[in-house]
């Protein structure tokens, strides 16, 4: 608890910050309230003041430790959003009592920021669909970027993980309104699910894969700054709560756009991020990190639902926790895996059917989709937009490329993951083989040959930007003369319609 004497001086503090001649402006100060923080947007500034709280995960009881904290966030939000968190100030007393940021004895300390339109938090770009394939692209690199780079931390994986299924245990024992049965039902699944994955969490730590990550990472705390996704408002106050698998960072951005609908956004996110790291060895996991992420979600929202001021809103936040309550159950449910390979000459859209195909195969948040041409400039060392020159298409390197290919579908597939393949695969023994894959695994397999006029191959391919494949129309050309054999199985597909025409004839094929 703290002193009447400190709420009296913080009650102070909030009164000065809510007004406008304290920053010396003349329009109004919106006021953002959260359990442990109140943010003040004046002008292009935003001040957030630490509640004087203590909560069992947290305490900014003292001035001195919400200092503290403060020169924490700072440092740690920096690591990603160095241009939004500009310092941290202190609110003074001067000699006449009066309150201000002018010479005196701290009171009380604010982080500073760069103020950002609320329209351009990621929840709000989602929401008027804003979230197209660009942003997603660009926001899985982002966090790539920061995984990469964020300070590694030896330790037990699997301790880590079994920690906070039991915290979300001990929680949801405390909030009465979600069903006892399902909760003690979720954590038995949780436990067995932990028990299957504990070599591969402890393999994964001693491999480097456990960080200082975000630890908050889902729409809300992320935004567009100069048109780029910028994560921002990172779990502060505790460093070991942060320190995670860094797939389950990006797990919880995965349930919270799973969970509100957005699929394929979803599903994109993944595989950029899979496709920039090499972190495909702990997919096996990503069920039970999902889960973990949408029962924090359930018994923070039981709880919050206890607090709401009207029965209307007590209502709603109750139906959204029990909703992830059940998200959290049917998360460690997954799909028998398949392996669906799409195949075809370049611009028959095998890409864009793979894409749009990938999040309804499989459990959430869909089929891991591997592209030769994704896959070709990894072994090339460069990003996948980045053009390589011809001696990157001799038929040696593209041999090499089909053999990661399926190796990578088979790893894929051994840890439960449904895969779609995507690569011209006009050789017959090229497909014989991603045939053989699936039967050396024991899924089911489907093959699809996307066919379209040479017109239309030609105009996909000269009006693409930005994308992974290098084909133009000299290598159309060339392809038009392959004698590519017997397609056997596979299912032929007219691609020369609009792209939801050919995924539902895909998915019909498949189904």
């Amino acid at each position: 608890m703290t002193s009447s004497t400190e709420d009296a001086d913080q009650e102070a503090v909030i009164a000065f910050l809510a007004r406008p001649e304290s920053y010396g402006i003349s329009g109004q100060v919106e006021r953002i309230d959260t359990h442990a923080a109140i943010v003040f947007l004046a002008g292009e500034r935003a001040y957030k003041l630490k509640r004087a709280v203590r909560y069992p995960y947290l305490d900014f009881s003292t001035p001195g430790k919400r200092k503290a904290v403060c020169e924490t966030e700072l440092a740690l939000n920096r690591r990603t959003a160095p241009e939004l968190y500009l310092e941290v100030r202190s609110v003074n007393r001067a000699a006449d009592g009066t309150l201000g940021f002018g010479a005196g004895e701290p009171v009380d300390w604010l982080i500073v920021m760069r103020r950002f339109e609320a329209d351009d938090v990621l929840e709000a770009v989602a929401q008027r669909g804003g979230l197209d394939s660009a942003v997603v692209r660009e926001l899985a690199d982002e966090i790539a970027r920061f995984h990469d780079y964020a300070e590694v931390v030896r330790s037990d994986g699997s301790d880590r993980v079994r920690n906070v299924i039991a915290g979300n245990s001990e929680s949801m024992a405390e909030v009465t309104a979600l069903r006892a049965d399902m909760c003690h039902a979720l954590h038995e699944q949780s436990m067995a699910e932990w028990q299957r994955l504990s070599p591969l969490l402890d393999r994964r730590a001693g491999d480097g894969h456990v960080r200082h990550c975000h630890g908050d990472l889902h729409l809300a705390n992320i935004c567009l700054w100069k048109g780029k996704p910028t994560l921002f408002d990172c779990l502060e106050f505790d460093t070991d709560l942060a320190t995670t698998d860094v797939l389950y960072d990006l797990a919880f951005l995965l349930m919270d756009l799973w969970e509100r609908g957005y699929r394929l956004p979803a599903s994109q996110l993944l595989n950029r991020y899979l496709d920039m790291r090499e972190e495909s060895d702990g997919i096996a996991a990503l069920p039970l990190f999902l889960s973990m992420r949408a029962a924090i979600r359930a018994h923070v929202g039981a709880s919050a639902a206890c607090r709401q001021s009207t029965e209307v809103a007590r209502l709603e936040k109750l139906a959204q926790a029990r909703d992830y309550l059940r998200a959290a159950e049917a998360f460690l449910i997954q799909p028998a895996a398949r392996l669906i390979a799409i195949g075809g000459l370049s611009g028959t859209g095998k890409s864009t059917l793979a894409g749009l195909l990938a999040p309804a195969v499989g459990g959430a948040p869909g089929a891991r989709w591997l592209r030769t041409d994704v896959l070709r400039k990894r072994l090339a060392g460069v990003d996948p937009e980045t053009r390589l020159p011809p001696q990157a298409y001799t038929h040696e390197v593209g041999a090499a490329v089909y053999e990661r290919l399926l190796d990578e579908a088979a790893e894929a597939l051994a840890a439960g993951r449904s895969v779609i393949v995507d690569g011209v695969f006009a050789d017959p023994a090229e497909r014989a083989k991603v045939a053989a894959v699936a039967s050396s695994t024991q899924v089911r397999f489907a093959g699809l040959w996307l066919t379209a006029p040479r017109e239309l191959l030609i105009a996909r391919i000269e009006g693409r930007r930005g994308d992974a494949s290098d084909a133009d129309r000299h290598v159309v050309e060339r392809q038009l003369e392959y004698d590519v054999g017997e397609l056997g199985a596979w299912h032929v597909v007219d691609a020369e319609g609009p792209a939801a025409t050919v995924l539902d004839k895909a998915r019909r094929l498949i189904a």
